[in-house]
């Protein structure tokens, strides 16, 4: 070979291969020499997929590794088109907000041209050009209780203070809102929160006055949190996922529920179907998980389960580069071909027919990949533990394994195509993580997990986080309608 690479190993291959079936078809091989050349030539097939997949490099377009961690590739990018701007936000502004509005008329006193006297003829339109521009005023509200000494029993009686003047000085809640915003909502340090704060009102907010604001919250959405829990159980299809967040100089974990409008994070020290037994949801669940086909979820036999198909076009992708196997090739474009049908679809799923005739599809693909894919050796008498196996072989078993899973979307219009909501919910824990580095108490990180969770829950439905963080702590959250 004149150079070494995929293509050219794949080549080399196929023509040893056939230059044996040649030999032993033509009789020149005996039949101890021709066993032993198959079974080297199986092995040696099995031994160069995994070195195939082992020298492949994986991206963002191949892996589940985020693009962050991958080269940046121009062809990757994505083509410019119109692209959506998302869920509409509610015009309604916080309470301690106002607009000061004027107008000002710039009068004709003379025709620029002939210089006639203008001023006694009426206008019959208006031009007119707006400014919006914002002035930082700082608000200081006193109260002064009055203080009187009774002329009969001499006794001193004080004026009552409004409940929200607990103290000689306290802020408002514009500043709680403020604040609470910046580091939840924007994720800013608190350093530099403490910073913006005072270039505005010319104090700073100590930290600690800051947690004690973070913790307020906490406890005000303690009864939201579990509304929402009821309101999620209720959903015929939930997202779930989770992520690595530093706790205490610890690794723990993020667990989010996503379904409709809702979005519910919760941290814990594992990962698995301990921290899910803990956090009650998923076992109480009985509609449609998807997820990424990680184990833990699969063990709750009691709901439907709809695979990830974003994380199998990308193994799919990876599979090809690495080996140029066509039944890789062939089924991503099978699911991209049939997600595409059923977007366009009103009732967005097939019909009945249509999904049978997919599914034949399907297992003709899969049959095709079993006699591309290397056999894997059998185990021998007295090995322990599980064969090693390719990574095509692992994705080979668990399409064919969990085929209703990976085609519910197709059947099911409330089952999407991807997991795309549950990463999306959580990508803003890891830009904090970023930010922060790391949490220093578990009660902080469980106030940010249930904080950011009704901010993301109130942004779905159009609410601006400062009037969202303004209702929870005034407790109109909990309001009656008409109160």
């Amino acid at each position: 070979m004149a150079s070494v690479n995929k293509q050219s190993l794949r080549e080399e291959f196929t023509a040893l291969q056939e230059r044996f079936g040649q030999l032993s078809a033509d009789g020149k091989v005996g039949a101890e020499s021709g066993a032993l050349i198959e079974a080297l030539l199986m092995l040696l097939k099995l031994l160069m997929a995994i070195f195939l997949e082992k020298t492949t490099s994986k991206t963002s377009a191949n892996s589940s590794k985020p693009s962050s961690q991958t080269p940046k590739d121009e062809s990757a990018l994505p083509h410019t088109g119109t692209h959506t701007k998302g869920q509409a936000t509610d015009p309604s502004r916080s309470g301690n907000t106002r607009t000061v509005e004027t107008v000002t008329v710039s009068p004709v006193r003379f025709c620029e041209t002939c210089g006639e006297d203008l001023r006694a003829v009426h206008p019959h339109g208006h031009e007119r050009r707006t400014q919006i521009d914002i002035v930082f005023e700082k608000v200081l509200t006193h109260v002064d209780a009055e203080i009187k000494s009774c002329p009969h029993c001499e006794t001193e009686t004080r004026g009552t203070f409004p409940e929200a003047f607990a103290g000689p000085v306290q802020y408002g809640a514009g500043i709680k809102a403020y604040v609470l915003n910046l580091v939840i909502a924007q994720m800013i340090a608190l350093k530099r929160a403490q910073q913006s704060i005072q270039s505005l009102i010319g104090l700073m907010i100590s930290e600690a006055t800051i947690l004690k604001y973070v913790l307020q919250l906490h406890r005000a959405l303690a009864r939201w949190e579990q509304m929402a829990i009821e309101r999620i159980l209720t959903e015929p299809a939930m997202h779930v996922d989770e992520t690595s967040l530093r706790v205490e100089k610890h690794n723990h974990w993020i667990h989010v529920c996503s379904a409709g409008d809702t979005t519910l994070k919760f941290v814990h020290e594992k990962r698995g179907l301990e921290a899910m037994t803990a956090i009650g949801i998923i076992p109480r669940y009985g509609g449609v998980l998807i997820h990424d086909c990680w184990a833990s979820y699969l063990s709750y036999d009691h709901c439907g389960h709809g695979l990830c198909g974003a994380h199998l076009l990308r193994e799919l992708a990876f599979i090809h580069e690495a080996n140029g196997y066509a039944w890789a090739q062939n089924m991503r474009r099978l699911l991209r071909q049939t997600c595409h049908r059923v977007s366009k679809r009103s009732r967005k799923r097939l019909t009945p027919r249509e999904v049978d005739a997919l599914q034949r599809h399907y297992r003709a693909l899969l049959t095709r990949a079993e006699r591309e894919l290397p056999p894997i050796p059998a185990k021998q008498n007295g090995q322990r533990g599980r064969i090693a196996k390719s990574d095509a072989h692992n994705l080979w078993e668990r399409l064919k394994e969990h085929e209703g899973a990976v085609l519910l979307f197709a059947r099911d219009a409330n089952v999407p195509f991807t997991n795309n909501r549950a990463e999306r919910d959580l990508r803003m824990s890891k830009v904090k993580q970023k930010v922060s580095g790391c949490f220093r108490k578990a009660q902080y990180a469980e106030a940010y997990c249930r904080i950011s969770s009704y901010l993301q829950t109130m942004a779905n439905r159009g609410y601006n986080p400062l009037v969202a963080i303004q209702m929870a702590l005034s407790g109109e959250l909990y309001a009656e309608p008409g109160e």
